[in-house]
């Protein structure tokens, strides 16, 4: 079944409020997409009538199985266009959340399998999210937040939380991206922030801020 870009919007977003928070409700909704609480009433009403929410009464709602097996495909194809625009076009990875919203909401399957094995099957899009399969299997990716390694311990960034684009273009300022080795060297209690080691370059200070949205992977 096709559903209306509004509703694709909603679905998404419940989806990750979800992962965060178990239950969501109508408040948060409301927050994360920048509009009246009336408003999402009014479609979360229509969601349900289409059995793609379950509503738990006093606490708030979440997808139904069929809910987010949508959301997925959705989150799969926005990841995808992601990879294809970096990969194939030469695009910023802090330039390509606003289209691929735009273009995650083409409904042919056989387009996205089609540029699925044209991308030779990425399992992460270009900020390190992992990009579900056709069956809406997430590939699971151990990881840690930056601000949580020990010092003295050598990781890869294979995660970046915050996609704004003004966090990925200081990132990219400082020689940090998917793949970049580094190595806590001192954390300051004054503010948190970090020192870094990365190879080839000098020492970088980060704040609490940004290595909190840094996700790392241990060096084996």
């Amino acid at each position: 079944m096709r559903y209306s870009p509004s509703k694709e919007n909603y679905l998404k977003t419940i989806f990750h409020l979800q992962e965060e928070e178990g239950v969501v409700t109508t408040n948060a909704l409301a927050r994360a997409l920048d509009t009246s609480p009336a408003s999402v009433t009014d479609m979360l009403k229509k969601l349900k009538t289409q059995k793609l929410l379950l509503y738990e009464k006093y606490k708030g709602f979440k997808l139904s199985l069929e809910g987010r097996k949508v959301a997925l495909q959705i989150i799969r194809k926005h990841r995808l266009w992601e990879v294809f625009l970096v990969e194939k076009l030469g695009f910023g990875w802090e330039e390509v959340h606003e289209i691929a919203e735009e273009l995650e909401h083409i409904s042919s399957k056989k387009l996205v399998d089609y540029l699925d094995k044209f991308l030779d099957f990425p399992t992460t899009d270009p900020h390190g999210d992992p990009i579900p399969d056709s069956n809406g299997k997430v590939p699971l990716i151990k990881q840690i937040s930056l601000r949580d390694l020990p010092v003295d311990t050598v990781a890869v960034v294979c995660n970046i939380s915050d996609q704004s684009p003004e966090i990925l273009e200081l990132l990219t300022h400082k020689g940090i991206g998917l793949g970049t080795k580094l190595e806590i060297k001192k954390k300051f209690s004054f503010d948190h922030s970090l020192e870094l080691s990365i190879r080839n370059q000098a020492s970088i200070t980060v704040s609490e801020n940004v290595a909190k949205n840094v996700f790392v992977t241990h060096e084996e």
